[in-house]
Protein backbone atom coordinates (compact mmCIF):
# COMPACT_ATOMS: atom_id res chain seq x y z
CA UNK A 1 0.00 0.00 0.00
CA UNK A 2 1.44 3.57 -1.12
CA UNK A 3 2.06 6.02 1.39
CA UNK A 4 0.13 9.23 0.48
CA UNK A 5 2.27 11.81 1.27
CA UNK A 6 0.63 15.24 2.29
CA UNK A 7 1.86 18.57 1.25
CA UNK A 8 2.69 21.24 4.54
CA UNK A 9 1.24 24.68 4.52
CA UNK A 10 2.83 26.08 7.61
CA UNK A 11 -0.11 28.58 8.77
CA UNK A 12 0.73 32.18 11.62
CA UNK A 13 -2.16 33.64 13.18
CA UNK A 14 -2.15 35.44 16.49
CA UNK A 15 -2.68 33.85 19.70
CA UNK A 16 -6.33 35.49 19.78
CA UNK A 17 -9.83 34.78 20.41
CA UNK A 18 -10.92 35.69 17.02
CA UNK A 19 -8.34 34.40 15.28
CA UNK A 20 -8.18 30.71 17.23
CA UNK A 21 -12.08 30.90 16.54
CA UNK A 22 -11.20 31.27 12.65
CA UNK A 23 -9.04 28.51 12.39
CA UNK A 24 -10.40 26.15 15.14
CA UNK A 25 -11.58 23.65 12.35
CA UNK A 26 -8.72 23.35 10.72
CA UNK A 27 -6.24 23.34 14.11
CA UNK A 28 -8.66 20.43 15.22
CA UNK A 29 -9.40 18.33 12.65
CA UNK A 30 -13.07 19.08 11.50
CA UNK A 31 -12.43 19.32 7.80
CA UNK A 32 -11.17 17.32 4.94
CA UNK A 33 -8.36 19.22 3.91
CA UNK A 34 -7.11 16.69 0.90
CA UNK A 35 -3.58 16.98 0.13
CA UNK A 36 -2.98 19.54 2.43
CA UNK A 37 -1.68 18.89 6.16
CA UNK A 38 -1.74 21.86 8.13
CA UNK A 39 0.58 23.18 10.57
CA UNK A 40 -0.17 26.26 12.93
CA UNK A 41 2.03 28.59 14.41
CA UNK A 42 0.60 30.89 16.86
CA UNK A 43 3.01 34.47 17.58
CA UNK A 44 1.65 37.88 17.75
CA UNK A 45 1.27 39.82 14.66
CA UNK A 46 4.11 41.67 14.43
CA UNK A 47 6.15 39.05 14.72
CA UNK A 48 4.12 37.22 11.81
CA UNK A 49 4.68 41.02 9.89
CA UNK A 50 8.26 40.82 10.09
CA UNK A 51 8.30 36.87 9.27
CA UNK A 52 6.78 37.61 6.14
CA UNK A 53 9.11 39.28 4.52
CA UNK A 54 10.99 36.19 4.39
CA UNK A 55 7.87 34.30 3.42
CA UNK A 56 8.12 31.87 6.01
CA UNK A 57 4.70 31.03 5.77
CA UNK A 58 2.59 29.88 3.18
CA UNK A 59 -0.40 31.53 5.47
CA UNK A 60 -0.51 33.79 7.35
CA UNK A 61 -2.21 36.38 9.09
CA UNK A 62 -0.91 40.07 8.25
CA UNK A 63 -1.75 43.21 9.13
CA UNK A 64 -2.91 45.39 6.02
CA UNK A 65 -0.38 48.19 6.99
CA UNK A 66 2.55 45.33 6.64
CA UNK A 67 1.05 44.20 3.28
CA UNK A 68 1.58 47.42 1.47
CA UNK A 69 5.60 46.40 1.69
CA UNK A 70 4.80 42.57 0.47
CA UNK A 71 2.47 42.67 -1.99
CA UNK A 72 5.34 41.09 -4.02
CA UNK A 73 5.09 38.07 -1.93
CA UNK A 74 1.61 37.67 -0.65
CA UNK A 75 -1.73 38.11 -2.52
CA UNK A 76 -4.93 38.77 0.10
CA UNK A 77 -7.44 36.12 0.90
CA UNK A 78 -11.11 37.66 0.22
CA UNK A 79 -11.74 35.91 3.49
CA UNK A 80 -10.23 36.16 6.57
CA UNK A 81 -10.55 39.77 7.06
CA UNK A 82 -10.45 41.31 10.88
CA UNK A 83 -12.51 44.65 10.20
CA UNK A 84 -13.44 47.34 12.83
CA UNK A 85 -17.09 48.50 11.99
CA UNK A 86 -17.15 52.14 13.73
CA UNK A 87 -14.54 50.56 16.51
CA UNK A 88 -10.98 49.61 16.39
CA UNK A 89 -7.82 50.00 18.00
CA UNK A 90 -8.11 52.36 21.06
CA UNK A 91 -5.16 54.98 22.37
CA UNK A 92 -6.14 54.84 26.44
CA UNK A 93 -4.23 56.76 29.13
CA UNK A 94 -4.55 56.95 33.04
CA UNK A 95 -6.05 60.63 32.67
CA UNK A 96 -8.21 62.12 30.65
CA UNK A 97 -6.52 63.95 27.43
CA UNK A 98 -7.35 65.27 24.22
CA UNK A 99 -6.03 64.08 20.68
CA UNK A 100 -4.13 66.77 20.80
CA UNK A 101 -2.36 65.74 23.53
CA UNK A 102 -0.87 62.78 21.88
CA UNK A 103 1.64 64.54 19.58
CA UNK A 104 3.25 65.81 22.70
CA UNK A 105 3.81 62.66 24.28
CA UNK A 106 5.12 58.85 24.17
CA UNK A 107 2.79 56.42 23.08
CA UNK A 108 3.55 52.42 23.71
CA UNK A 109 2.43 51.17 20.44
CA UNK A 110 2.40 47.26 19.31
CA UNK A 111 4.65 47.26 16.14
CA UNK A 112 5.46 49.96 13.37
CA UNK A 113 3.47 47.48 10.88
CA UNK A 114 0.29 46.75 12.52
CA UNK A 115 -2.49 49.01 11.04
CA UNK A 116 -3.51 50.20 14.23
CA UNK A 117 0.25 52.17 13.87
CA UNK A 118 -0.70 53.64 10.34
CA UNK A 119 -4.52 54.46 11.77
CA UNK A 120 -3.06 56.53 14.52
CA UNK A 121 -0.36 58.16 12.59
CA UNK A 122 -3.23 58.80 10.23
CA UNK A 123 -5.61 60.18 12.93
CA UNK A 124 -3.13 62.47 14.04
CA UNK A 125 -1.44 64.00 11.09
CA UNK A 126 1.99 63.72 11.89
CA UNK A 127 4.61 61.54 13.57
CA UNK A 128 4.57 61.08 17.35
CA UNK A 129 6.76 59.86 19.82
CA UNK A 130 6.21 56.09 20.78
CA UNK A 131 8.00 53.06 22.02
CA UNK A 132 7.18 49.58 20.65
CA UNK A 133 6.02 47.33 23.40
CA UNK A 134 4.38 43.06 23.14
CA UNK A 135 0.69 44.06 22.81
CA UNK A 136 0.08 41.94 25.75
CA UNK A 137 1.75 44.42 28.21
CA UNK A 138 0.76 47.60 26.82
CA UNK A 139 -2.07 48.07 29.61
CA UNK A 140 0.43 47.46 32.23
CA UNK A 141 3.10 49.86 30.78
CA UNK A 142 0.26 52.55 30.50
CA UNK A 143 -0.84 51.59 33.87
CA UNK A 144 2.81 52.24 35.57
CA UNK A 145 3.55 55.06 33.36
CA UNK A 146 6.77 54.62 32.50
CA UNK A 147 8.72 52.10 30.66
CA UNK A 148 12.45 51.39 31.94
CA UNK A 149 12.51 54.74 32.98
CA UNK A 150 11.14 56.54 29.79
CA UNK A 151 7.87 57.70 30.83
CA UNK A 152 4.61 56.58 29.33
CA UNK A 153 1.64 58.75 28.67
CA UNK A 154 -0.51 56.56 26.72
CA UNK A 155 -0.98 53.27 24.72
CA UNK A 156 -2.66 52.14 21.35
CA UNK A 157 -4.45 49.30 22.32
CA UNK A 158 -5.35 46.01 19.84
CA UNK A 159 -6.91 42.67 20.74
CA UNK A 160 -8.70 42.34 24.31
CA UNK A 161 -7.64 44.92 25.71
CA UNK A 162 -10.14 46.87 23.90
CA UNK A 163 -12.71 45.91 26.17
CA UNK A 164 -10.65 44.94 29.25
CA UNK A 165 -8.98 48.76 29.72
CA UNK A 166 -11.76 50.18 31.15
CA UNK A 167 -11.66 47.94 34.79
CA UNK A 168 -8.03 48.75 34.68
CA UNK A 169 -9.75 52.42 35.11
CA UNK A 170 -7.73 53.78 32.24
CA UNK A 171 -9.41 56.40 30.01
CA UNK A 172 -10.48 56.07 26.39
CA UNK A 173 -8.61 58.97 24.10
CA UNK A 174 -9.91 58.02 20.89
CA UNK A 175 -11.16 55.11 18.92
CA UNK A 176 -9.14 55.24 15.34
CA UNK A 177 -12.11 52.86 14.15
CA UNK A 178 -14.50 55.71 14.93
CA UNK A 179 -12.58 58.61 13.74
CA UNK A 180 -11.79 56.34 10.56
CA UNK A 181 -15.29 55.78 10.13
CA UNK A 182 -15.90 59.50 10.07
CA UNK A 183 -13.19 59.99 7.72
CA UNK A 184 -14.31 57.86 5.12
CA UNK A 185 -17.28 56.17 5.58
CA UNK A 186 -16.00 52.69 5.56
CA UNK A 187 -15.39 49.93 8.24
CA UNK A 188 -11.17 49.93 9.30
CA UNK A 189 -9.36 47.03 7.58
CA UNK A 190 -6.92 46.04 10.36
CA UNK A 191 -5.73 42.57 9.37
CA UNK A 192 -6.65 39.72 6.68
CA UNK A 193 -4.60 36.36 6.01
CA UNK A 194 -2.73 36.38 3.24
CA UNK A 195 -1.19 33.35 0.64
CA UNK A 196 2.75 33.29 -0.66
CA UNK A 197 2.01 33.96 -4.50
CA UNK A 198 5.10 31.30 -5.55
CA UNK A 199 2.26 28.60 -4.49
CA UNK A 200 0.07 29.47 -7.70
CA UNK A 201 -3.36 30.27 -8.52
CA UNK A 202 -4.99 26.72 -8.38
CA UNK A 203 -3.30 25.97 -4.88
CA UNK A 204 -4.00 29.26 -3.71
CA UNK A 205 -7.48 28.96 -4.71
CA UNK A 206 -7.91 25.44 -2.87
CA UNK A 207 -6.29 27.14 0.78
CA UNK A 208 -8.65 30.04 0.58
CA UNK A 209 -11.54 27.66 0.18
CA UNK A 210 -10.56 25.92 3.36
CA UNK A 211 -10.33 28.59 5.17
CA UNK A 212 -13.24 30.13 4.30
CA UNK A 213 -14.77 26.52 4.99
CA UNK A 214 -12.98 26.91 8.33
CA UNK A 215 -14.83 30.18 8.82
CA UNK A 216 -18.02 28.67 7.92
CA UNK A 217 -18.15 26.09 10.88
CA UNK A 218 -16.85 28.21 13.69
CA UNK A 219 -19.71 30.44 12.93
CA UNK A 220 -21.86 27.61 12.95
CA UNK A 221 -20.80 25.94 15.78
CA UNK A 222 -20.17 28.39 17.46
CA UNK A 223 -19.95 27.18 21.29
CA UNK A 224 -17.27 24.56 20.22
CA UNK A 225 -15.06 27.27 18.26
CA UNK A 226 -15.72 29.63 21.68
CA UNK A 227 -14.06 26.88 23.55
CA UNK A 228 -11.32 26.47 21.94
CA UNK A 229 -10.89 30.84 21.67
CA UNK A 230 -11.40 30.97 25.35
CA UNK A 231 -7.96 29.12 26.14
CA UNK A 232 -6.53 32.60 24.49
CA UNK A 233 -8.56 34.90 26.27
CA UNK A 234 -6.29 36.69 28.27
CA UNK A 235 -8.15 38.26 31.55
CA UNK A 236 -12.12 37.94 29.30
CA UNK A 237 -14.70 35.63 30.85
CA UNK A 238 -16.81 33.91 28.08
CA UNK A 239 -18.91 36.68 27.43
CA UNK A 240 -16.77 39.10 26.74
CA UNK A 241 -14.80 36.37 24.47
CA UNK A 242 -17.60 35.88 22.87
CA UNK A 243 -18.21 39.44 22.06
CA UNK A 244 -14.84 40.16 21.43
CA UNK A 245 -15.06 37.02 18.35
CA UNK A 246 -18.37 39.08 16.79
CA UNK A 247 -16.36 41.64 16.58
CA UNK A 248 -13.92 40.45 14.45
CA UNK A 249 -14.97 37.19 12.98
CA UNK A 250 -18.69 38.25 11.05
CA UNK A 251 -19.81 38.63 7.76
CA UNK A 252 -16.59 40.80 6.92
CA UNK A 253 -14.62 37.65 7.46
CA UNK A 254 -16.37 35.54 5.41
CA UNK A 255 -15.79 38.13 2.51
CA UNK A 256 -14.66 42.02 2.57
CA UNK A 257 -17.20 42.30 -0.32
CA UNK A 258 -17.27 45.33 -2.57
CA UNK A 259 -17.50 47.58 0.17
CA UNK A 260 -14.11 46.08 2.93
CA UNK A 261 -12.16 46.08 -0.46
CA UNK A 262 -13.07 49.40 -1.18
CA UNK A 263 -12.35 50.31 2.37
CA UNK A 264 -8.63 48.24 1.88
CA UNK A 265 -7.74 50.14 -0.98
CA UNK A 266 -8.57 53.43 0.55
CA UNK A 267 -6.44 52.69 3.63
CA UNK A 268 -3.02 52.44 1.38
CA UNK A 269 -4.47 54.60 -0.96
CA UNK A 270 -4.54 57.36 2.65
CA UNK A 271 -1.16 55.93 3.90
CA UNK A 272 0.79 56.67 0.46
CA UNK A 273 -0.76 60.10 0.37
CA UNK A 274 0.10 60.61 3.85
CA UNK A 275 4.16 59.39 3.24
CA UNK A 276 3.82 56.76 5.48
CA UNK A 277 3.82 53.94 3.23
CA UNK A 278 6.07 54.60 0.02
CA UNK A 279 4.44 53.32 -2.88
CA UNK A 280 0.82 53.15 -3.79
CA UNK A 281 -0.25 49.84 -3.73
CA UNK A 282 -3.09 48.10 -5.70
CA UNK A 283 -4.49 45.01 -3.46
CA UNK A 284 -4.57 42.42 -4.92
CA UNK A 285 -7.11 39.05 -3.86
CA UNK A 286 -7.21 35.58 -4.54
CA UNK A 287 -9.79 35.09 -7.05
Amino acid sequence: MSVVTKRLIRVGHSPDPDDAFMFHALANDKLDTGEFEFRHELVDIETLNRRAFDGELELTAISLHAYAYLSDKYVLCPCGASMGDKYGPMVVARRAMRVDDLRRGTIAVPGTLTTAFLALRLCLGSDFDYVVVPFDQILDVVEQGQLDGRPIDAGLIIHEGQLTYGARGLKLVVDTGVWWHDETGLPLPLGANALRKDLGIETNRQLNRLLRESIEYGLKHRAEALDHALQYGRDLDRGQADTFVGMYVNDWTLDFGPRGREAVATLLRRGFEAGVIPRLVIPEFVE
